[in-house]
């Protein structure tokens, strides 16, 4: 019985040292030029390009458009290494 209590105690500490706060991998926002215009997009570590997003976008842009910009050069920063 306190073998099985000691497991439980220690899964969830290894738990709850994980974190899953995007903020914690976020890098320096970047400039994404495009056709209508500037767009400043968080991205996070280079394994983790679902997260990247627009945090500023040209009023003329769709938030849709924006997030795809980002991901796009989420994708293209992981690929070049």
């Amino acid at each position: 019985m306190i073998y099985k209590i000691s497991a439980l105690a220690a899964a969830v500490m290894t738990l709850s040292a994980c974190s899953i706060d995007p903020s914690d991998y976020e890098t320096d926002p970047v400039q994404v030029e495009s056709a209508k215009g500037s767009v400043t997009c968080q991205l996070y570590t280079k394994r983790i390009v679902r997260w990247d997003r627009a945090i500023d976008r040209p009023a003329t842009m769709s938030v849709k458009e924006a997030d795809d910009i980002c991901l796009a050069e989420g994708l293209r920063t992981r690929d070049e290494g």
